[in-house]
């Protein structure tokens, strides 16, 4: 069953783990999809004239997820895909207007895949919010993932699949939805 974007409302909105995908898999589905495209990380760093890491820096993890639920909580948006920073869903405001805003789709990915993609990164200049100094990336996911899950209207595995993959997952679990 395909995706017809006259069935979904109005907007896609993204979220899951840092290189989970949100930010390059949502580019390239707004384009196939003819939708825009917000990237409230972006909107983030503009606002607050610094990059995620320096943010972090600044205000520490409490005080960069005030400002990322105020920014999520303002979004407003018609026909876009909005991927959000992994750390969106701590603002349950924020959250809140979000799935009044359309579909919310948890790009979901285990442990491996996820130290995988995140092998020899900088995990703090990234901006990866950790709430607890050392926190492990194990630790991060188990904390998240119940709240990836809360959220969600739909839910992808993207575990071994790479770009191209994870669109058309998206495109056909949305397309099941209507």
């Amino acid at each position: 069953m395909g995706y017809n974007r006259n069935d979904m409302g109005n907007n896609v909105i993204l979220i899951g783990m840092p290189a989970s995908g949100k930010s390059t898999a949502g580019i390239l589905l707004a384009k196939k999809i003819g939708y825009g495209y917000i990237d409230t990380d972006l909107i983030i760093q503009n606002e607050e004239n610094a990059l995620l890491w320096e943010i972090l820096s600044r205000e520490g993890a409490e005080g960069f997820i005030r400002i990322e639920e105020r920014v999520n909580a303002a979004v407003s948006a018609q026909r876009c895909v909005i991927s959000t920073g992994g750390s969106a869903v701590y603002g349950e405001r924020a959250m809140a207007h979000l799935k009044t805003l359309g579909r919310v789709v948890y790009l979901k990915i285990g442990l491996g895949e996820l130290e995988k993609r995140l092998a020899g990164k900088d995990i703090f200049r990234r901006g990866v919010v950790m709430k607890e100094r050392g926190e492990t990336l194990s630790e991060l996911l188990a904390e998240r993932a119940p709240l990836y899950e809360k959220y969600a209207d739909v839910v992808v595995d993207c575990d071994g699949k790479d770009l191209e993959d994870t669109v058309s997952a998206v495109i056909g679990k949305l397309g099941e939805c209507r």
